[in-house]
């Protein structure tokens, strides 16, 4: 006669088992805490998404999205607006891309004065903790004033670069220091040099750091809303920017900008939650293109290793 199989237990189990009954109690209510805030935090999210979803999807259309507002045709458009949007996302990742991962790889990699490089991490720490205000307040002073660049979208990326920037540096430089001092190590012993390994071995070991950074300065740039309002303008027109100084001169409201605009200044709810709809899809596609790219470039970096 055969013999039931008992049911295999896990090693939490297991462990659990081998505990008082006192620590047993506080390990079961721990674990209970740690899912109830999960399952708030997760319930949260759903509940705002599908709160903004609610409201929004019946106010778009095809017409919404591929137009421009009009007095005189009494309609209501945020196609400038999505432009707009796009170009600061594109121009201010030109810029923070590069200066940061390149600034992160040299206070990790390179830079040998320990306290300098601490002075700097706790630098970039505060101004990463600095009131979006004071960053437009900047901006309006330096760029749009000092520079002449006026109430510009130029302008209005350079600031964001200044703002993200601290972001990015972090979040790589933690990247960086969690590969294992044994890879280095080991790509100098078989006689690599100190930027081939870096490239080869370093940055595809911390690729999934750095796509985290890029993601969360991608969120801020695009719900940033008070420091383009100071340096970019709020206008609502079409932008020309293929023209003769184009990209240098137009000046216009972003995604966030237009739904504060129809939200405090024209008590417009229903078309605010509907460009809050938008800036979810443009933000869920931008961190989705992040991530896959992300992923192929370390299977790329692993295939050259193999």
């Amino acid at each position: 006669m055969k013999q039931p199989v008992a049911s295999p237990v896990s090693t939490e189990e297991r462990d659990c088992r081998k505990l008082s009954p006192r620590r047993r109690a506080y390990e079961v209510t721990m674990r209970s805490l740690l899912y109830l805030c999960a399952g708030i935090t997760c319930a949260l999210l759903l509940f705002l998404i599908g709160y903004i979803l609610y409201r929004g999807l019946p106010g778009l259309s095809w017409e919404f999205l591929t137009s421009q507002e009009s007095i005189l045709k009494k309609t209501d458009g945020i196609l400038p607006a999505i432009q707009n949007t796009i170009y600061v996302i594109i121009v201010t990742l030109i810029f923070i891309l590069p200066l940061g991962v390149g600034s992160a790889i040299y206070l990790t990699e390179y830079a040998s004065n320990r306290k300098l490089v601490a002075a700097i991490e706790f630098a970039t720490e505060t101004l990463s903790g600095i009131p979006s205000i004071l960053y437009a307040l900047v901006g309006m002073l330096v760029f749009c004033q000092f520079l002449n660049l006026g109430k510009t979208l130029i302008a209005g990326a350079f600031t964001l670069v200044i703002m993200t920037l601290p972001t990015i540096i972090r979040t790589t430089q933690e990247s960086l220091k969690t590969v294992p001092a044994s890879y280095r190590e080991g790509a100098l012993g078989l006689g690599a040099g100190k930027w081939h390994m870096i490239r080869t071995i370093v940055l595809p070991s911390s690729i999934d750091g750095i796509v985290t950074g890029c993601i969360l300065a991608i969120g801020r740039i695009v719900g940033e809303s008070a420091v383009l309002m100071f340096t970019a303008g709020m206008s609502t027109a079409m932008q020309d920017f293929f023209g003769k100084g184009g990209l240098f001169k137009s000046s216009g409201a972003t995604l966030t900008v237009a739904l504060y605009v129809y939200a405090k200044e024209r008590a417009k709810y229903d078309l605010a939650f509907s460009v809050a709809v938008v800036l979810l899809v443009i933000t869920f596609g931008i961190n989705l293109c992040a991530k896959v790219m992300g992923k192929r470039m370390k299977g790329n970096k692993g295939g050259e290793k193999k």
